[in-house]
């Protein structure tokens, strides 16, 4: 019996084999670029909570230019023709300028 625990407590004392120690390292390599993704995903987590929050600033300088949109579209009963083309346009062209706008001031940002 005291041979038995012998050749028990060599085996466990016993170096590792190579396979062992390089299958170690690549678990050890494993687990760090788990823990880069993971703090990258937080970051990206962080970034794209930022760029919303910037855009939910702009929802109520939509909802003007949306409004003034509405109105500058309607047009009286009896100015129906000719007037209700150009409306349209002139309101096509402020929108396209105010995106124009927004654009260049988010890249100065």
């Amino acid at each position: 019996m005291a041979s038995h625990q012998r050749s028990m407590s060599t085996a466990t004392t016993r170096e590792k084999s190579y396979f062992e120690q390089q299958r170690e390292e690549l678990i050890g390599e494993i687990a760090m670029s788990f823990e880069h993704v993971l703090a990258n995903i937080n970051k990206l987590n962080r970034s794209l909570e930022a760029v919303i929050a910037v855009g939910n600033e702009f929802s109520s300088v939509e909802a003007l230019w949306s409004q003034f949109e509405n109105v500058m579209g309607k047009e009286p009963e009896e100015e129906k023709g000719g007037r209700r083309s150009k409306t349209r346009k002139e309101t096509t062209q402020l929108r396209s300028r105010n995106r124009m706008n927004m654009n260049s001031t988010k890249r100065a940002r």
